[in-house]
């Protein structure tokens, strides 16, 4: 339905469009990137094993007057300077084992054609139209601010510097004629906006008065040509915004004709990009444009007519060791260093599991050291490694076969496991990936408790059998825990599940979904097509998570 947002339509069956903001070249990848590609990773991997059809769309924003400058300074054209630095997005892509379906350049010939339809649709449902300007511009954030929103030192809400923009022709949308229906659309549909803090802030935002936008400039030449007034050029939130249409080859797939009749042929419909994906189901973003996201973008696709996305979700920023984060001060983190000191794996699992998703945190080496020192190389990997040690040395080199029945104990156990991956879903679905993680930890944390009270190294000479039934559980925990391990770790996740002999075919969801069991079944029928095979060899088992070293400076500190 048009104008309406695609939350009522995930119903975990429909395709999905994930997308990543499309990051701004005028600088080299910062770790609030590596962050918000991470996350997005995460839910399109999770999507992906759920038998999902995922489009995860990133990408770079290559316009505008910040470019313009930064590639002056550098003395090479901008489409070079561009060139190069979207290059350095695409490398951190492809360094975090992102798995995007798309990586959309704003300087592609496909968007700015894609870019102008969008514009030529707005004009000619009579939402665009020419003015003059004048008024507090910010080059670095490429945001117009009212004098109200100025802080103390004159300077925008993002601390950036403001100049003052004499008057100068512009179009404009006509945003103030959205105020009200924006309103309704937050109270209908609460949790468009998450976290809840967010939306209190853009709720806030609206209910001060919106005015039109001015959507052109003239004053840099750097961007999409105006469609028939080419002295003008997009101001870059209608640009860059655009690109979770253009992504999905919007405007959608050409119709055709067949015959005399002049009937449609739709056929193949279905099966374009935006056919299938538009709506988005999430846009993840920093919360620094969450306005645009929320108050701008809405009201554009209201504009045009056009399905809104599922949700919008704004996540935190980023101290280090409690500063803000800023070149001036020295204190930047690079995430390609990181992946090269720590492992990608590492890296990532420390972004998704430190820091509440929707929050802000707070970056230090001693901390990610600890974290992966204790909860990957102390626990997961150290149950990983003594149980797989016994099983090779004392059941054959393959998952026991002599399986007793089943104890409380061991019913405790099993019975978290049978409802991981729902915990595991529900938090995904909130976008609450640290809880997810956490999910993930507490089990392996329970599974060692299990372990040391279990004592199978005891059971080896007392009770060879029940020693199997033990070291069943705790395989049966692994490969849980490693298949839905999978969308934050997959190098290691999957490492897990070679040592397990999990086979590639068995390691979606699908094989850790909770699977109902008639009252009274037997132990075979509760064990069931989804578990780890008895019988299955192994091989000898390897250490997946090495312990990190503290450097001494970090000792020192």
């Amino acid at each position: 339905m048009v104008g309406t947002p695609a939350t009522a339509c995930d119903d975990g069956v429909r395709p999905y469009e994930i997308t990543t903001p499309i990051y701004y070249v005028n600088d080299k990848p910062h770790i609030g990137h590596a962050y918000t590609s991470t996350a997005c990773d995460v839910l399109a991997r999770f999507m992906r094993l759920s038998g999902r059809d995922v489009f995860f769309v990133s990408g770079t924003d290559e316009h505008g007057q910040k470019v313009e400058q930064s590639a002056a300074k550098e003395g090479i054209p901008p489409q070079e300077f561009v060139d190069q630095v979207s290059e350095n997005f695409r490398e951190l892509l492809h360094l975090l084992d992102i798995t995007q379906d798309r990586f959309i350049r704003t300087t592609e010939p496909e968007h700015k054609t894609a870019a102008q339809q969008f514009w030529q649709v707005l004009v000619d449902k009579g939402y665009i139209y020419k003015g003059t300007y004048s008024g507090w511009y910010s080059v670095r954030d490429e945001c117009f601010y009212n004098a109200s929103e100025l802080d103390e030192d004159g300077n925008a809400p993002t601390g950036a510097a403001v100049d003052w923009v004499a008057k100068e022709d512009s179009y404009f949308f006509k945003l103030s004629a959205f105020e009200d229906r924006l309103l309704t659309f937050y109270d209908e549909n609460p949790e468009w906006i998450a976290p809840p803090s967010r939306r209190k802030e853009v709720v806030n935002f609206v209910e001060g008065g919106l005015r039109d936008l001015s959507v052109s400039r003239t004053s840099f030449a750097w961007g999409i040509p105006v469609p028939n007034d080419p002295d003008h050029i997009m101001y870059v939130w209608i640009d860059a915004l655009t690109n979770y249409l253009s992504a999905l080859q919007y405007p959608g797939p050409p119709t055709t004709t067949t015959g005399t009749d002049d009937e449609s042929d739709h056929d193949n419909d279905d099966d374009h990009p935006y056919a299938k994906f538009w709506p988005a189901a999430l846009h993840v973003v920093g919360k620094d444009i969450l306005r645009f996201h929320a108050v701008y973008w809405p009201a554009f696709l209201m504009a045009a007519e056009l399905p809104l996305p599922g949700r919008v979700f704004a996540h935190g920023w980023w101290t280090k060791e409690g500063e803000k984060i800023s070149k001036s001060l020295g204190n930047t983190i690079d995430p390609v260093e990181l992946v090269h000191t720590y492992g990608v794996d590492q890296t990532r699992f420390f972004l998704m599991a430190e820091v509440n998703f929707g929050s802000d945190g707070d970056f230090s080496e001693s901390a990610l050291i600890l974290r992966v020192n204790n909860n990957l190389a102390n626990e997961l990997g150290n149950l990983c490694q003594r149980t797989l040690s016994m099983v090779y040395k004392n059941c054959n080199q393959a998952v026991p076969t002599n399986i007793g029945p089943f104890t409380p104990d061991d019913e405790v156990v099993l019975t978290a496991l049978r409802g991981l991956h729902g915990r595991c879903a529900t938090a995904i679905s909130e976008q609450a990936i640290q809880k997810y993680v956490q999910e993930l930890i507490t089990m392996v944390w329970d599974g060692n408790k299990y372990i040391d009270r279990m004592e199978p190294w005891v059971l080896r000479k007392t009770d060879p059998d029940r020693m199997a039934t033990v070291l069943y559980v705790i395989l049966e925990l692994l490969r849980h825990v490693a298949i839905l391990y999978q969308p934050v770790m997959p190098g290691s996740a999957n490492t897990i599940l070679d040592l397990l002999a999990v086979p590639d075919e068995h390691r979606a969801f699908e094989h850790v979904a909770a699977v109902a069991v008639a009252e009274g079944a037997d132990e075979e029928e509760v064990r069931g097509p989804y578990t780890i095979q008895p019988g299955t060899p192994i091989g000898k088992p390897e250490g997946v998570f090495p312990r990190i070293d503290v450097p001494d400076d970090l000792v020192a500190s």
